[in-house]
């Protein structure tokens, strides 16, 4: 469960427990089943604000709202749905800033990739979040409020989890990991439904494993790691903190990690066009994942206008998928959702952002 936090001024209440509810309840001289209603209209109800939560006393409701205590929920800016269906919101946070997160549906399920910081420190060269750089990290309210956002907007329950958007998870992960547990616990997420994907950050994948046991028990969610080039020197090229984790390190934390959840590890691979998609560079892959219990998940790239990078054709990444199967890799090709809206992960925040600066 997750401790019990000190409130001050702007602390929120969404990403709290049933338990947690019930003690803050108790602690503000209330009976504990008024934590309890809390809990309900937050996650099965979706209350915005204290003052849509009637069944509370308004003179506790307004006592709360003096104190600065509120749910914690983000406001809509814009959605955007593409013609195949794959939602995309930006969300406002209390301080100002502007989040993404994408709703992707399928017949069998629903996806939601959210966000766990404002912008990015790591630079990856295809992605257009981290053109700005870092703002802060997200509060496990900012970041459940993303899924039970994409819940309402599409009236659909969401069935999968990705920590594929905006900011590196594992930068964050004491949030990342509260968020996880209040997804499973609260909002009805199975962790097998869950992923955290990471660029890589030295020496963090065994602590990871830790600190996961720690917290939610057994790991049950998936570990995607991004690697995009089979080498050390192209991977430099396209992922310029990679300088400071060589290949070689980070595969071996890899294998620490799988030692330590008995979880397979999936890796992710951008394809960019006339770059890292090449024959060799798939037989360099497969021999990288020799001993692995791993899984290689293969994205075409979605170009961004400040990269000269090129998607590659269809028959290249058909051909680089038979390379690796016919290794003996297990490999999946992602299909591309919302090319015709901003796909690439934090192009719509970065458009809306160059909008206001204009205006």
């Amino acid at each position: 469960m997750t401790n019990f936090p000190h409130f001050s001024s702007n602390s929120s209440l969404l990403g709290l427990s049933s338990e947690n509810l019930e003690e803050f309840a108790i602690q503000e001289g209330e009976k504990a089943f008024r934590g309890r209603q809390i809990y309900e209209w937050i996650y099965q109800r979706g209350a915005k604000d204290l003052d849509s939560i009637t069944v509370l006393p308004k003179k506790w409701r307004d006592s709360l709202q003096n104190k600065g205590i509120k749910i914690g929920r983000l406001d809509e800016i814009k959605r955007v749905l593409a013609e195949d269906s794959t939602l995309k919101l930006l969300m406002g946070t209390f301080d100002g800033e502007i989040i993404e997160t994408v709703g992707i549906p399928t017949d069998k399920r629903l996806t939601v990739c959210v966000s766990s910081q404002i912008g990015c420190p790591m630079g990856c060269r295809f992605c257009a979040t981290g053109k700005g750089g870092l703002n802060r990290s997200l509060d496990v309210n900012e970041i459940v409020d993303q899924v039970i956002s994409v819940r309402e907007t599409m009236n659909r329950r969401p069935t999968h989890v990705v920590f594929m958007g905006m900011g590196e998870p594992l930068l964050n992960i004491h949030n990342v990991l509260d968020s996880i547990q209040c997804l499973t616990n609260d909002i009805g997420i199975g962790q097998r439904k869950i992923t955290v994907s990471t660029v890589g950050i030295p020496d963090t994948l065994p602590d990871l494993a830790k600190l996961a046991q720690e917290r939610l028990g057994r790991v049950k969610f998936t570990l995607a790691v991004s690697l995009h080039a089979p080498n050390q020197n192209l991977r430099e090229l396209i992922i310029p903190s990679a300088s400071s984790y060589p290949i070689t390190l980070l595969l071996r934390d890899c294998k620490k990690y799988i030692e330590l959840t008995g979880r397979r590890v999936s890796f992710e691979y951008i394809l960019l066009g006339g770059l890292n998609d090449k024959d060799i560079h798939a037989e360099q892959l497969a021999n990288l994942m020799k001993g692995f219990q791993s899984h290689v998940n293969l994205i075409a790239y979605n170009p961004i206008a400040e990269e000269s990078f090129k998607r590659p054709s269809q028959s290249r990444v058909s051909s680089f998928r038979e390379l690796l199967e016919n290794k003996g890799v297990a490999v999946s090709v992602r299909a591309s959702r919302g090319r015709d809206k901003d796909a690439a992960c934090g192009q719509l925040r970065r458009r809306k952002i160059d909008t206001m600066n204009i205006n």
